[in-house]
């Protein structure tokens, strides 16, 4: 299935993305996470278009060719994608897929819109405020990471020795996914002319605009939501908890065997099954 490169002239600027599928289908738009961009999902986008949606994947802010000025908290990256799907879908509500950096901005557009989103799909991090809530020792370990991007000179650190922190991410996070050569050097190109970029989401974290958010992901989400976790995520573990509460609308919690951060990456198919089977 052929996807084509479109432009959307929104608020903050010319973002870039792919889209295919079903012109007819459901409008399906998924949000890319970190260190990653649309073209390494192609497979999974492809399977959605067969399973008839109409498949829109953005370049988040941050990532070139999409603008790569900020700011970068919840509210700023939310505003892009509401104004997005009202570019793209008006007056028809969208199925919504995040990973990673987009499936928090998914829970966040959900709480802030759920008008323009009819259901939503989450992979790979929990609902933020149970993420923070009770951090595990395990998880602690795992996210390292976030610590090194707010030192002064990460962005120097990740793009040193050709982004060679960036492939120990996905071998740590993934640890069955080998990315096509061909996909990495096409990401490594992106994420050369993105940063420091990509690295400022976490840096946000901590500034006071993340108030703002807590605020907002404290009310219950009214929306329809699928989170799905691989099993062998070494990146974010799946909730251990009950957080039923946070969710005011039909949800459901799988955690997908053999696979790990990236699941929709190393089982395309699969995942794209789930998502159909669970909106029927």
């Amino acid at each position: 299935m052929e996807f084509e490169h479109v432009t959307f002239d929104l608020p903050h600027g010319t973002f870039h993305a792919l889209q295919g599928g079903d012109p007819d289908g459901q409008p399906t738009l998924v949000l890319h996470g970190f260190p990653d961009h649309p073209p390494t999902a192609k497979p999974f986008l492809a399977e959605l278009g067969r399973r008839g949606r109409h498949v829109v994947a953005p370049w988040l802010r941050g990532y070139a060719p999409s603008p790569t000025a900020g700011p970068f908290d919840f509210a700023a990256l939310t505003s892009d994608v509401l104004a997005l799907i009202d570019r793209w879908s008006p007056g028809r509500a969208v199925e919504l897929v995040g990973h990673d950096w987009g499936a928090l901005i998914t829970y966040d557009a959900c709480v802030t819109a759920p008008e323009r989103i009819e259901r939503a799909v989450t992979l790979a991090v929990p609902h933020p405020l149970t993420f923070l809530s009770r951090p595990r020792p395990a998880q602690l370990r795992r996210s390292w990471y976030m610590g090194l991007f707010q030192l002064p000179g990460s962005g120097w650190m990740v793009t040193a020795r050709d982004l060679a922190l960036i492939d120990r991410l996905w071998r740590q996070w993934s640890p069955s996914l080998s990315l096509d050569p061909a996909l990495q050097a096409e990401l490594h190109e992106h994420l050369r002319a993105s940063m420091p970029a990509p690295l400022k989401y976490y840096r946000a974290m901590l500034r006071p605009g993340m108030l703002g958010a807590t605020r907002r992901l404290s009310q219950p989400i009214a929306v329809p939501l699928l989170q799905l976790h691989g099993a062998d995520d070494g990146c974010i573990l799946p909730p251990q908890v009950d957080d039923r509460h946070r969710f005011a609308a039909p949800h459901a919690l799988e955690v997908v065997p053999d696979v790990g951060h990236f699941l929709h990456i190393e089982a395309p198919e699969a995942i794209a099954e789930r998502i159909a089977a669970w909106a029927e």
